[in-house]
């Protein structure tokens, strides 16, 4: 599926883009091409622009997710989104496949956790620590499946593999999430976290912007379109 099929919304400002499980959003050590660098080049090439193309990341989700990724196409947009990540103004809405339940069907979660850079792991406690910062979600069930379940979840801080951490510290590993404890792998490597939706206000415009990312991949397979 090429970049422009995938493309969520767009004006002169901001690109939101439905990533594909597997695509890096920033270059690391694998040497891969990332998004941002495909965006820039669709940039550069649909709009006829010459020389360097400006292509500022407002936020990221892991390898392995899939869903919706604001770029800012100016440096102005990215400076105004960059203060609405940091205030918390930028809704962020996840779909998640667990294995199994949740005990309570909808409830908000407050732990600490704490990145190891060792392992590139989260490690999460339900109580304060040295070195660890707060992690706040909110999740609730969408569908009981037969193996499965669909949650809901809002994202209010971003933390390292926050929602993978904190939900598997709950009882809820996410299907194919190997890493935090889940029973097998997915078939195409992804894990079944999906960027669903984000809602924020135009950073120039003022009006509210909503999108949603159609699932893809293992995740629509398993829930449907």
């Amino acid at each position: 599926m090429s970049l422009a099929d995938r493309i969520l919304f767009e004006d002169n400002h901001l690109i939101i883009v439905n990533k594909l499980a597997g695509e890096i959003v920033q270059g690391d050590k694998t040497g891969d091409v990332p998004l941002v660098e495909v965006v820039r080049q669709y940039l550069k090439e649909r709009y006829n622009k010459p020389g360097n193309v400006f292509c500022g990341l407002v936020h990221r989700i892991d390898r392995p997710v899939s869903g919706a990724v604001i770029f800012a196409k100016t440096s102005k947009a990215l400076a105004r989104m960059n203060e609405l990540v940091k205030e918390r103004h930028i809704s962020k809405i996840y779909w998640a496949l667990v294995e199994k339940a949740p005990e309570v069907p909808e409830q908000k979660l407050v732990d600490y956790v704490k990145k190891d850079e060792r392992t590139n792991k989260t490690a999460v406690s339900p109580t304060p620590k040295p070195g660890y910062v707060e992690a706040e979600l909110a999740y609730r069930v969408v569908r009981t499946l037969t193996h499965y379940t669909l949650l809901e979840v809002e994202l209010y801080t971003g933390r390292h593999h926050q929602i993978r951490a904190q939900l598997a510290a709950h009882g809820c590993i996410i299907k194919g999430d190997l890493k935090y404890g889940a029973k097998r792998s997915n078939r195409d490597g992804s894990i079944s976290l999906h960027s669903y939706r984000v809602r924020f206000e135009h950073p120039v415009r003022h009006e509210t912007v909503e999108v949603t990312a159609p699932l893809s991949g293992e995740m629509e397979r398993i829930v449907g379109s």
